[in-house]
């Protein structure tokens, strides 16, 4: 071959290149083309994918597996931290971004270049993200009743999670806690529904103030400052019996409607971009198999438009043992209408699972158009599209001043003040800043692991100087007057405390830290050297004891021996805002997101029950 054919040869292999390129640019273009309508790009994008993509759309994964080999392999639609999976070393907010954008840059370079969403359970802050700004566990913000500091909470949780590369959380949960022996009731704002449907206002901060004219029922994300947010868990974890987390929750369909269902039906109206099955069952039936609630009810009912996720494994539960017979609870989990399954480690047998049915004609094609689209959606309208790659700039809002004077005022907000003085005697509260020397004493004092309580760095949390933010002892100390000493002891004797010429004493005392089903609890008694600590040092020194609980417990027969109680319930990592209140900058204002009962004989027990006869009734606090 002559040197003039080999070069018209060379022309022609080009020109077929560049034919083929423009040819395959001009059928991607519509869904990579921000200016089109999001529907026309989610069709488009569609048509496009063979039945193996949609699948992996379909697929959430933890952050352990997800290795750029099976992102690209099983075109992986999604990745999440579980409770406390995080980056190696987790000290920084780079660490996280880079993590991300790893995963990402793989997706993006699958065949459609799809990218993947990275969700995490930011429920009380970035608390997965040491450093970050760890605010009050929702029942603290329930006491508050102030829907727009919970608003800005989200908004505050919203850039921190972003400053980590994340563009999804798994928040707010909107149980409707009937029973405080549930290990997650502290995740719920309160027993009564109309408190939590106000407190959805969180999701206008995760997700951004929807515009006026937005199609009702869209899920909305304003913007790369914001995040997808989940509303959880549908429908009724919050009335199991007795309390125990994933059980049955016994109720009539009108209870359920008028119950649990309201706070979902304003997150929806507030365009929440997904919401998360519980693991519980109503009246016998999985939430996870439900399909007359989640595609007759959820998706045609409420006309929810975003995507349906599952818990972590929560398909597994649907049978007993969990996972036996693993293809029948795929079949029955996106039959129901689950859009996105958390499998986390299975992604090999769910992907053969749902291919093998959809080939069988047992999981229909519709199933799964409708379940990708929405997830698409979903990618579409948050812009992950044009900006899949995080921020670094946004690195700095991790932990930020502002943020941290933010979840200070929120402890000052949500401290219920239950008592106040003994019959006959003056006020103990508000606290004497320049008395001479007072004692700080109990186990939950000078631990800020303690005051934060489950998910915080760990799913279950841990004790110590787990992050980083002020003890309520370190609060103390620096609001009292210079000259004052603050002595503490954790558990101190009697004869100490007597001798010591104390002018009164600061009890904080509670739970240890827990999270779900390790965190049911039959007895709510406070632990131990809890009472021993508060009938000591209160047998001795006039006192004001600080409980530090996820939820009420047993405090009638210590009450008596108490000049004051607090409930400062998980007041997160900034332990300044208890001593602002308790030494009188700031009056006491919050009130009881739930019924404090006198014994557990009673539960359950809520607002509005016949034979009503709490210790502290719901709504009750006292102001200074």
């Amino acid at each position: 071959m002559g040197t003039c054919e080999t070069q018209s040869l060379g022309v022609l292999l080009l020109l077929s290149w560049a034919i083929t390129i423009q040819a395959r640019s001009s059928l991607y273009i519509t869904y990579k083309d921000p200016s089109q309508p999001v529907n026309i790009r989610v069709k488009e994008l569609y048509k496009l994918m063979t039945l193996e993509e949609k699948i992996g759309q379909m697929t959430q994964i933890e952050r352990t597996v997800a290795t750029p080999q099976v992102l690209q392999d099983y075109f992986i639609g999604s990745i999440l931290s579980g409770g406390g999976s995080a980056p190696a070393p987790n000290a920084t907010a780079q660490a996280w971004i880079d993590m991300v954008t790893n995963f990402q840059k793989a997706s993006l370079s699958t065949r459609l270049g799809i990218p993947m969403i990275y969700g995490i359970d930011a429920v009380h802050g970035n608390n997965n993200a040491y450093g970050a700004t760890v605010f009050p566990h929702n029942i603290g913000l329930g006491a508050t009743r102030d829907p727009y500091l919970v608003k800005r909470i989200g908004a505050a949780t919203a850039l921190e999670t972003r400053a980590t590369g994340i563009p999804y959380a798994f928040a707010p949960c909107i149980a409707v806690c009937r029973d405080p022996r549930w290990g997650r009731c502290y995740e719920s704002y309160s027993e009564d529904h109309s408190v939590v449907q106000a407190m959805t206002d969180s999701v206008l901060g995760l997700q951004g103030d929807i515009p006026g004219d937005y199609p009702r029922n869209f899920p909305y994300v304003a913007g790369k400052n914001n995040v997808a947010a989940c509303a959880k868990h549908y429908v009724g974890d919050g009335g199991t019996q007795k309390g125990i987390n994933e059980n049955n929750t016994i109720i009539d369909y009108e209870g359920l409607l008028s119950i649990h269902m309201p706070p979902f039906v304003d997150s929806i109206a507030k365009g929440v971009a997904s919401v998360m099955v519980s693991y519980s069952s109503w009246n016998g039936k999985k939430m996870h198999a439900n399909r007359h609630l989640i595609i007759g009810y959820l998706k045609e009912k409420l006309g929810f438009k975003g995507f349906v996720i599952s818990d972590w494994q929560g398909i597994d539960r649907i049978t007993y043992p969990p996972g036996e017979n693993y293809t029948y609870s795929v079949q029955a989990s996106i039959n129901a209408g689950l859009d996105m399954v958390m499998v986390p480690y299975n992604y090999t047998g769910f992907f053969s699972a749902v291919k093998s049915l959809v080939n069988a004609n047992v999981i229909p094609m519709k199933r799964i158009r409708d379940a990708v689209k929405r997830i698409l959606r979903v990618k579409f309208i948050m812009g992950l599209f044009e900006n899949p790659l995080p921020d670094p700039s946004l690195a700095n809002q991790l932990g930020s001043q502002e943020h941290r004077d933010l979840a200070r005022e929120a402890v000052r907000k949500s401290l219920v003040l239950l008592k106040n003085g003994k019959p006959g005697s003056q006020p103990l509260l508000p606290l004497q800043k320049n008395a001479p020397k007072i004692l700080v004493a109990g186990t939950h004092a000078d631990n800020l692991g303690f005051q934060c309580g489950g998910w915080t760095i760990n799913w279950q949390g841990s004790s110590g100087q787990t992050t980083a933010g002020t003890t309520i002892l370190q609060g103390i100390k620096s609001t009292v007057d210079p000259s004052t000493q603050v002595v503490f002891s954790e558990n101190p004797d009697a004869n100490f405390v007597r001798s010591q010429g104390f002018s009164y004493a600061i009890v904080v005392v509670g739970e240890a830290p827990y999270a779900e089903t390790f965190g049911d609890n039959l007895n709510l008694t406070i632990p131990a050297p809890g009472p021993s600590i508060i009938q000591t040092v209160c047998g001795a020194v006039k006192c004001v004891v600080v409980l530090i609980s996820g939820r009420p417990l047993v405090v009638e027969p210590y009450v008596p021996a108490m000049d004051a109680l607090v409930a400062a319930w998980l007041p997160g990592s900034e332990g300044q805002g208890v001593a602002d209140v308790l030494f009188g900058d700031f009056g006491f204002t919050g009130k009881l997101p739930r019924t404090w009962f006198k014994t557990v004989a009673q539960l359950p027990m809520n607002i509005g029950d016949t034979n009503y006869d709490p210790l502290f009734p719901f709504g009750f606090g006292l102001t200074t």
